[in-house]
């Protein structure tokens, strides 16, 4: 490890007492990389088992890998916690500024211990932490938030700003932290624990140095990896289009959900396509830091003001595909504006796209079966497709104004088991539903997966490329435990998981090396699987059990691009990737 690198040192914050600290770490990076590797040994060592999320004990833990700053696309933060929404692993990777910051500052990772007695923001530095006043920002919404910081702090440097919205200070479960203005660690609710310990944002100035242990080699193995990103096909598009060119695809194999899964094609899916949005409503495009790609795709959304006809409000608003299904097609929603409506105004309550939508789908068809009154939603009749009627019910949701809003904003598992309708609640181990019904892939990649996201082992690709006859429960069980090892060492690097096609084990080593890591291949693989298993074991001293997943009924009864799906398949890939957990990849 070089010596000035700040890849060996963990910065401590302990919100209660308002100090911190820097311990020098090399052994912990040397063994885990740093990113997903590094915070998962530290949650093991800082978040004692038994205690609710919400205790100030819970730690919040941000790291950072050898890859940010240096190589392109390597542009992510990990977070990880106890998550407040399923009581399990919690998980969470923000592009933007601030992995890039948070090394120029000096820093590997932050843990933060402890809850403050008042709203705090906390402002990292080269030279350490300021602890500021944040009780005129408590209620402010997101964009207030970042408004008001920008103003108010000044400096040099590279700048990041994390912060939440009233989601998170009253406690949504599924809230989340915006990064800059268009990013997020979203899903499993760090936002709901920033709230908890009064945390209400971060800044993070950057002014360092980054150390190369060999010039040359630097130089030669950066150039081959940017022109790799930039002769990849699957690359080019998300740039002209962005990750909402998925839309149409999907929805021309019968894998794109809609109104609550109850169908899994939409009619109105060309209204609400990427090509529909790059069309009519996009107005410019950003990119994470170091990022060649730019996949960021910002619509502008013109607003008439109320009194003058002819004078509009332009916000942009940031849109992918994963937002696009859960607050379009999942609610019969097939306006590309009431979608931008909706996603600007859940953003600036701080509250995670995804999970939102999908809440509100269950709600509605709730509702629909009478398993809800209008009593329970405040006089709000929810009907798919019904843009106004939602935006309701998201300030409702976001500060649990009642019974039923309180158990919306803990998420559709929790709804369900408080008002009925568990066939049709989406969640997979306690998180909701992403927007892949291709087949058994996908949904064994949300029940497997470490936090149970379709970013864990992405099994909605090997739903559409592995012959039918290869689609075995054992196989895939494989294929998937082998996909999620990898992911382990490219979210310790730490890079865009766009960036796979590119980062194979053998170029990781290589940039490893320059960092001043020396691994093989073999021992990449190796720290992956031991990662791996390390979060496994996190969520089963929680009680968490492969066998005991809840399988929804919902994605038995509606056919897939698979076709029709059966329990007995899932349970017996299941119990193979559970023999795969315990053993290994041998």
């Amino acid at each position: 490890m070089l010596p000035k690198d700040p890849l060996r040192r963990v910065l401590y914050i302990d919100l209660t007492n308002r100090r911190f600290w820097v311990e020098e770490r090399p052994e912990l990076f040397a063994e885990n990389i740093g990113g997903t590797g590094v915070a998962s040994e530290l949650l093991k060592e800082e978040c004692p088992a038994g205690i609710d999320p919400k205790d100030p004990k819970n730690p919040i833990i941000f790291a950072v890998g050898p890859a940010n700053g240096l190589f392109p696309i390597a542009s992510k933060t990990v977070s990880m916690f106890l998550s407040p929404h399923n009581r399990l692993l919690g998980e969470s990777h923000a592009g933007g500024r601030s992995a890039l910051a948070l090394r120029l500052a000096g820093y590997g990772a932050v843990v933060i211990r402890g809850a403050s007695e008042i709203p705090v923001y906390l402002v990292i530095e080269p030279s350490g932490v300021k602890f500021r006043d944040a009780r005129g920002l408590w209620g402010l919404t997101v964009s207030e938030t970042g408004r008001f910081i920008r103003e108010c702090e000044g400096g040099s440097g590279l700048r990041s700003i994390l912060r939440i919205g009233p989601a998170g200070e009253a406690g949504c479960t599924f809230s989340c932290v915006v990064a800059e203005t268009y990013r997020h660690f979203g899903r499993l609710g760090l936002g709901t624990l920033f709230g908890a310990k009064k945390l209400k944002a971060i800044v993070i100035y950057g002014k360092r140095a980054l150390p190369v242990k060999d010039r040359k080699l630097y130089r030669q193995t950066y150039d081959e990896i940017l022109q790799k990103l930039r002769e990849t096909p699957s690359l080019r598009k998300y740039h002209d289009v962005g990750t909402a060119v998925n839309v149409i695809p999907l929805n021309k194999l019968g894998a794109l959900p809609t109104r609550n899964l109850k169908q899994a094609r939409f009619e109105g899916a060309e209204k609400i396509s990427g090509e529909y949005f790059a069309q009519n409503l996009l107005g410019r495009r950003l990119a994470c830091t170091h990022c060649p790609m730019a996949c960021i795709h910002l619509a502008a959304l013109r607003t008439p003001y109320e009194d003058e006809p002819y004078f509009y409000k332009t916000t942009f608003i940031s849109y992918d595909y994963e937002p696009i299904y859960a607050n379009g097609s999942m609610l019969g929603i097939d306006s590309a504006e009431g979608i931008l409506r909706l996603l600007d105004l859940i953003d600036n309550l701080g509250l995670d796209a995804m999970s939102t939508g999908v809440v509100l789908a269950w709600a509605t068809e709730a509702f629909e079966r009478g398993l809800v009154s209008k009593e329970e939603t405040l006089g709000l009749e929810p009907r798919f497709g019904d843009v106004e009627t939602y935006l309701k019910m998201l300030p409702l949701l976001a500060r649990r104004a009642n019974d039923f809003y309180d158990a919306l904003a803990q998420g559709v598992d929790f709804a369900a088991r408080r008002f009925g309708g568990e066939d049709f609640a989406l969640a997979f181990g306690g998180n909701e539903m992403p927007g892949y019904h291709t087949g058994y892939g996908a949904h064994l990649t949300h029940l497997t997966g470490s936090r149970h996201s379709h970013l864990d082992s992405a099994g909605y690709s090997y739903d559409q490329k592995l012959p039918r006859e290869e689609i075995t429960p054992e196989n895939l069980a494989k294929k998937l435990y082998a996909e999620e090892v990898y992911r382990q060492i490219l979210s310790s690097a730490v890079c865009c998981f766009f960036g796979r096609s590119v980062y194979n084990y053998e170029t990781l080593a290589r940039i490893f090396t320059v960092s001043g890591f020396e691994y093989s291949p073999e021992d990449l693989e190796r720290i992956g699987e031991k990662i791996l298993k390390r979060k496994y074991s996190f969520k089963k001293e929680r009680g968490f059990a492969l066998k005991k997943l809840r399988i929804p009924r919902r994605i038995l009864e509606t056919i897939s691009a698979q076709g029709k799906l059966e329990e007995s398949f899932f349970r017996q890939a299941l119990s193979a990737y559970e023999k795969l957990l315990e053993g290994g990849q041998g």
